[in-house]
């Protein structure tokens, strides 16, 4: 007979720490030890209805979730990082801007209220930027001195290292999702017209096959869907109805690589990177078969067009974003 073992107890000293990506759509979070390895995970949905205190929330729940599934609580951990959307301010653990989370007006301390809930400090990173870190030390961007992250999911983010060091300007560089790659073209969920993020973003493009669908468009995105009791177009949704032919999802994923590569292509211009690292939900879903298709939009528009940077989808996965988070701590 075995003889179930009981969880070892941790000290934060001995380097276990929580991280967090919180997206759009989901919730990710990872207690990792000091060799990066993780020791429990878990997942949440985010909120679509109420405001910071229900992501909060959740968020807190995601975190508890993944330290019992280590045999730990949240108070022995070292330390927890978040990676947000938004416009992070490190020093106070505020975040602004989160328009992809639900009733995110203004600036909220995220941070410091996490940081209750879980009775450990809490450190603040932009999302898309923490796992761009990640993939530059434990990922696809080992060995390369300067790099670009795209992650492709519920919007288009851009995190960025240059000179071997994470670049984020004043607190919100890297959103790529917000090039514009057609004056006066769709409406963005930022607001502005023509974005990126307006054509390829995932959010932007369900509201685009509702739209479409709505006016008697053929699709199997619904029908898919409903059929996996989700309200929302996931990344798998859309790989799905791609593996069926499905002309609507063909459609728009077409012109959202035409789209990533115009915007990709312009920022590679003035930062002539090594390498482009493709993540998110739909970057890692589609997998290199896309990163090809984006290189091969992105080669009409580069101005080096003798030598493009590789296009390589991100090692880490869909944990990239909470193990990037976790080397906040």
């Amino acid at each position: 007979m075995t003889t179930k073992r009981a969880p070892v107890a941790r000290s934060p000293s001995a380097g276990i720490r929580g991280g967090i990506d919180l997206g759009g759509t989901k919730i990710q979070a990872v207690v990792v030890d000091a060799q990066h390895e993780v020791l429990g995970q878990a997942r949440r949905p985010t909120p679509t209805q109420g405001g910071p205190a229900d992501v909060v929330a959740a968020i807190a729940d995601a975190m508890r979730a993944a330290a019992v599934a280590a045999g730990l609580q949240t108070s022995e951990l070292a330390q927890v990082g978040v990676g947000s959307p938004g416009t992070v301010d490190p020093a106070t653990g505020a975040v602004s801007s989160a328009k992809n989370l639900p009733g995110w007006t203004g600036s909220h301390p995220l941070g410091p209220q996490l940081g209750d809930q879980l009775g450990t400090p809490v450190a603040l990173g932009n999302d898309v930027q923490v796992a761009t870190d990640a993939e530059a030390a434990l990922g696809a961007g080992r060995g390369y001195d300067s790099m670009l992250g795209v992650f492709w999911g519920t919007g288009v983010g851009g995190g960025l290292v240059l000179g071997g060091t994470p670049w984020i300007g004043r607190g919100g560089a890297g959103e790529i999702g917000h090039v514009v790659v057609k004056v006066g073209g769709a409406r963005c969920p930022c607001g502005r017209r023509g974005c990126m993020e307006a054509y390829a973003g995932r959010n932007a493009l369900e509201a685009r096959a509702r739209e479409l669908h709505d006016k008697g468009e053929p699709t199997e995105l619904f029908k898919i869907a409903r059929k996996r009791g989700r309200e929302r177009l996931t990344s798998g949704i859309w790989a799905a109805a791609l593996e069926r032919g499905d002309p609507l999802a063909t459609k728009l994923l077409d012109r959202a690589v035409a789209m990533l590569g115009a915007g990709v292509a312009s920022v590679d211009n003035i930062l002539d990177v090594e390498v482009i690292i493709l993540g998110g939900g739909l970057g890692v879903r589609l997998g290199q078969p896309f990163a090809d298709r984006i290189a091969q939009a992105m080669a009409p528009h580069l101005f080096f067009s003798d030598r493009p940077p590789p296009v390589r989808v991100a090692d880490l996965g869909d944990l990239g974003g909470a193990i990037g988070a976790s080397l906040l701590a």
